[in-house]
């Protein structure tokens, strides 16, 4: 009986899947197939076709193969892109190397060498990041510049929204009156359109004395200020008086007034989203967990640091992922805030880009400007993910 029976599964492996096998198979690609079609067509088709025109000299119609000129002319200095982003790496793989120092008896190599080979590596990356002055001296200053006010657009603006959104959405989380209509009010900014908001803004930060900004920095006795005609770094004109000999100049200097005044929109408009996103974090929480915390004589701040923080991790880690990368591609808001006072104060990596498109018609250059903007905006997730995702996951 056993051998007819392995016999049976031999002739039933052998046979391969059964009709109904293949029928469930075809029905689940044809539901995909939609979803894949699109992704295709208005995703990777055009990711490809802007490659393809970056190896062109391309103005309003192709025209001859110049290969990477095109990169060359963005970035300036290839030896100088690579120690750069090596620089990044090595710092990446220090940051590994230290976090794994402390795992105690489950790492393999003794603690003291991770130490000194995370020091070593951290060194070696920061020295090697330098090489963007290589960039900056050789490359297109206007779109590497674009670039580091992405970076001040990016950091200065999504800690800040995820973490007044993580307070306030427990806070709306809690049993109070109104509940409803403070989050949809919360919400508001999100579903309102980019461009009106963005004129609404253009009006309140008016270099006017008698707009709201202003007058607001009157009641605390402040001078009124330029806000989006202003040009000059926030560091100056915060410590301009205290330290007049500095050189309030490049990256370290920090953003504009102008720019600072583009990423308040940017926190006002996501801080509600992100809220939401959190308030169905919340709702999975299990209230147990609060209870025993409670009895065990957990205050509501000790509650809130070391049950909802961590368990909230996985959604902490979503909307870092795409706040990120909703800022890296910000272009509506910006455009429509930024004024010709400013010159080139306030202008994103994304920014530049139509502006090399559109103005100056080199369709060529701002496509391999984009293709490097892309590059970076993957690389970005890909380590926010090496560096958070596992943790944030429980991986």
């Amino acid at each position: 009986m056993k051998l007819v029976a392995a016999g049976n599964d031999l002739r039933s492996v052998r046979r391969g899947p059964s009709r109904q096998e293949r029928l469930d198979w075809l029905t689940a690609y044809l539901f995909i197939l939609p979803a894949t079609l699109l992704i295709a067509v208005f995703g990777l088709f055009p990711i490809g076709y802007s490659v393809y025109m970056s190896l062109h000299n391309w103005r309003i119609r192709k025209g001859e193969f110049i290969g990477l000129r095109n990169y060359e002319a963005t970035l300036g200095d290839w030896w100088g892109a690579l120690a750069f982003f090596g620089g990044i790496v090595l710092i990446i793989v220090a940051h590994w190397l230290w976090t794994d120092a402390f795992k105690g008896e489950r790492a393999r190599v003794p603690q003291a060498a991770r130490v000194v080979g995370a020091l070593v590596l951290l060194g070696a990356g920061v020295f090697m990041a330098l090489g963007w002055r290589l960039m900056m001296d050789a490359g297109s200053k206007v779109y590497l510049m674009g670039l580091e006010r992405t970076v001040y657009y990016g950091f200065g603006s999504v800690p800040i929204q995820i973490l007044l959104a993580l307070v306030l959405a427990s806070l709306l989380f809690q049993r109070i009156r109104g509940q409803e209509l403070f989050r949809m009010l919360y919400f508001l900014p999100y579903i309102t359109p980019s461009v009106a908001g963005a004129a609404i803004f253009r009006s309140l930060f008016s270099p006017r004395e008698e707009r709201l900004a202003n007058q607001i920095l009157d009641w605390f006795g402040i001078a009124p200020q330029r806000w989006l005609f202003e040009t000059k770094p926030v560091t100056q004109l915060l410590f301009g008086n205290l330290f007049p000999n500095a050189d309030w100049s490049g990256f370290w200097a920090g953003p504009s007034l102008a720019l600072v005044t583009i990423i308040i929109f940017g926190i006002w408009t996501f801080v509600g989203y992100n809220a939401v996103i959190f308030l169905a974090g919340l709702g999975g929480i299990s209230k147990e967990l609060y209870d025993a915390a409670a009895i065990d004589g957990a205050n509501r701040v000790q509650q809130f640091r070391f049950i909802t923080v961590p368990l909230l991790s996985p959604v902490t880690f979503y909307l870092t992922v795409l706040g990120f990368i909703g800022t890296f591609q910000a272009f509506t808001h910006v455009y429509v805030m930024r004024e010709r006072a400013t010159r080139d104060a306030v202008d994103t990596a994304s920014i530049v880009i139509f502006d090399t498109f559109y103005k100056n018609n080199n369709f060529s250059l701002a496509a391999a400007q984009s293709v490097v903007l892309f590059v970076i905006i993957l690389l970005l997730t890909l380590l926010q993910n090496r560096l958070f995702g596992r943790r944030a996951l429980g991986g």
